[in-house]
């Protein structure tokens, strides 16, 4: 398995492109704006998901552009089932700017928790950690965990997008990501990579760790 990041858009957008050579086939997470830079990445690969990890606007902007050119069913949770055609829901219609409205296409499959995603032999884990979104997922693959929006090099995900909720958000990373092992790589929706290890030392927004891990023991 290969990963290659790209950082799109005026939002710098953190999309993954995750590639398998033995069977020339790849995944694409959160598509966001300027799509022409991951269609080059997939030149010669077919696609077999689409995976989001939520459907605000900078990280569905090139989705209708991918879905056309790979045919590739789009996966997204059920909460945010009407999001990818609602741009006052992604966002797109508050802040046309960024790219103009966004009104699809619509999701082909809903993930939800403890879901398993075959990709290339291996397996994809599906976490629901709302927050940031109401519908906002984590997918694992082995010891790596894109993370969407919620949890980033010392810092947390906004939360003051229609849906979103702090304290909701710190038990999902509290709960959820905390409880994956320490060596655990986190790809987070923005910026730079991290580590589970390192968030739960030094991220200055979640704190009281141990108290909240011993309730999901």
């Amino acid at each position: 398995m290969q990963i290659q990041r790209f950082s799109l858009g005026a939002f710098q957008t953190n999309c993954y492109v995750i590639t398998d050579e033995a069977t020339h086939t790849a995944v694409v997470l959160d598509p966001g704006y300027q799509p022409d830079i991951v269609l080059d990445a997939i030149e010669g690969y077919s696609v077999t998901h689409i995976l989001l990890t939520h459907a605000h606007l900078d990280h569905i902007g090139g989705l209708a552009q991918l879905k056309q050119h790979t045919r590739a069913p789009v996966y997204i949770h059920q909460e945010e089932r009407d999001w990818l055609t609602d741009p006052m829901l992604n966002g797109s219609g508050r802040w046309p700017q960024g790219g103009g409205y966004i009104t699809g296409p619509a999701a082909d499959r809903f993930v939800a928790e403890g879901d398993m995603i075959f990709f290339g032999g291996t397996e994809i884990l599906v976490l629901h950690v709302p927050g940031h979104s109401p519908g906002s997922v984590a997918y694992i693959l082995n010891d790596q965990v894109f993370a969407g929006d919620t949890l980033f090099y010392g810092s947390i995900g906004r939360t003051d997008l229609p849906g979103g909720d702090r304290e909701t958000l710190l038990h999902s990373i509290r709960t959820k990501l905390y409880t994956l092992p320490d060596n655990t790589l986190v790809y987070p929706g923005h910026g730079q990579e991290t580590s589970i290890e390192r968030e739960k030392q030094l991220n200055p927004f979640v704190r009281n760790v141990s108290r909240f891990v011993d309730e999901v023991e």
